[in-house]
């Protein structure tokens, strides 16, 4: 923004020495919250009876690997980060679901949409997408080229179409008519409302009226400091019109003043002959005190801790615990951001089964999407908490596993290496299940000598 608040006179003077301070506190809004949304997979429930499931049906904790696949071929972990940053700020973005170009892969194309290009109408009763559509440019030289420059993809519930307009108009080139019955897109809703199913941006008027106010006391702290933060001298018996540049010209008033000399004639004549004085620089905490106010507002507002924003709270750091309880409010903020894009996401994978499977799978409506916790507890402390419970056999070592955070791929390699370490060393596999807290009297490693419970409850001889 210009620094209109300066006189012009001024703003010619000091040129491009003041330039307008931006602290940047919108982004605050945003990246710690997209930083704590890390999808890892789906889990998708293999039957609806649990009672005649087996248990590697139950389990399911590792993640269902078709739709890790489809994750990972569409390059969807670095791409989600991006939708997510594009929902925080404007309010929402969009997942679209397709078939790829013949011969590349059987997988599903799956991409996400800004919604600078794309809008969906939401149908208020079914909270759906009715029908989408999605504009572009690209650039070209039409006066060297006859390329289109514009281009336009229309989803309708039974198929998706394709346009460009050229030097002739708009023409369809493409359609593919799938008979899904709904469009191929699902919306991630920022802070939607019932009334409101299009969301709301993180970026608020409260939030983005206190940022452009620290801007401007920031500004006028650099305005401050060039002319009030150095002493200024003052000079008694001469005037604006004594001094002259080095080509002999008068300075004008303002360049005196911007040489941080204060001129100062005499009354008349017969006055006190020319002399000097100094005046003491200025503080700047003032605007240093009116920072750290807006600060601790918007802080409030975004729910950080105000270190987040540069502030410290003393002089003495503050303690593990302390930063931890801090972030209460963050982690409760970022798990609500992940329920909410996780129904956009597990639509889309829904949409990806049906196009797989060509009908509808009933069980994909309980489908859930994995994140990895929005805490952020030590590596340490995750294990020492995930270790702790499985020993006293409140959870199962795949739980465990899931809450420490290994992905759904991770945890398929460690269960196989756990079947080879076990066909390996039965006895050493039987003895860390015991230290892991299962049962006081387990049964015998099959085909193992002396690996039984001991006989009449007592150990040796």
């Amino acid at each position: 923004a210009p620094l209109h608040y300066l006189h012009p006179d001024i703003l010619r003077e000091v040129g491009d020495r003041i330039q307008t301070v931006a602290l940047g506190w919108p982004s605050l809004a945003v990246d710690p919250l997209e930083e704590r949304l890390d999808g890892i997979g789906f889990r998708y429930p293999a039957t609806e009876d649990p009672e005649g499931a087996t248990p590697e049906e139950l389990v399911s904790a590792s993640g269902d690997e078709n739709l890790q696949r489809v994750w990972q071929e569409n390059s969807l972990d670095e791409e989600s980060q991006m939708a997510h940053v594009d929902a925080l700020v404007m309010k929402r973005a969009y997942v679209t679901v397709g078939v790829n170009e013949p011969g590349q892969t059987d997988v599903p194309l799956v991409t996400v949409e800004s919604p600078l290009e794309m809008f969906a109408l939401i149908d208020p009763r079914t909270r759906q997408v009715r029908a989408a559509v999605r504009r572009w440019r690209e650039e070209y030289d039409f006066a060297k080229s006859q390329q289109p420059e514009q281009f336009a993809t229309l989803y309708l519930p039974n198929g998706t179409f394709w346009f460009d307009q050229g030097p002739t108009g708009w023409r369809e080139t493409g359609r593919d008519e799938h008979k899904v019955g709904q469009p191929l897109v699902a919306a991630l809703t920022n802070r939607g409302r019932i009334a409101d199913r299009y969301g709301r941006s993180e970026l608020t008027p409260a939030l983005l009226s206190l940022s452009n106010a620290a801007n401007k006391i920031a500004t006028d702290m650099m305005v401050a400091a060039e002319f009030h933060a150095i002493p200024l001298r003052a000079i008694f018996g001469a005037g604006p019109d004594d001094f002259q540049d080095q080509n002999g010209a008068p300075l004008s008033p303002t360049q005196v003043l911007m040489s941080r000399i204060l001129a100062v004639p005499n009354a008349g004549p017969g006055e006190e002959p020319v002399r000097a004085h100094e005046f003491s620089s200025s503080s700047l905490n003032n605007f240093h005190d009116t920072i750290g106010q807006l600060g601790r507002l918007a802080s409030g507002l975004i729910g950080v801790d105000p270190s987040v924003l540069g502030f410290a709270a003393g002089d003495n750091p503050a303690s593990a615990e302390a930063l931890k309880s801090r972030e209460v409010r963050l982690i409760k903020r970022a798990e609500r951001k992940q329920r909410a894009f996780g129904g956009g996401w597990e639509q889309a994978m829904r949409l990806v089964r049906r196009i797989q499977e060509g009908d509808w799978d009933p069980q994909a409506r309980r489908l859930e999407m994995l994140w990895r916790d929005a805490a952020t507890p030590t590596r340490a402390q995750a294990a020492d908490a995930a270790a702790k419970l499985v020993a006293a056999s409140l959870i199962p070592v795949q739980q465990g596993r899931e809450d420490l955070g290994y992905t759904p791929e991770q945890q398929r390699r460690m269960d196989a290496w756990d079947k080879v370490n076990a066909e390996r060393d039965p006895i050493g596999m039987a003895t860390q299940a015991f230290g892991r807290g299962l049962p006081d009297d387990p049964p015998g490693v099959p085909g193992v000598p002396g690996t039984g419970p001991p006989v009449g409850g007592k150990q040796g001889g």
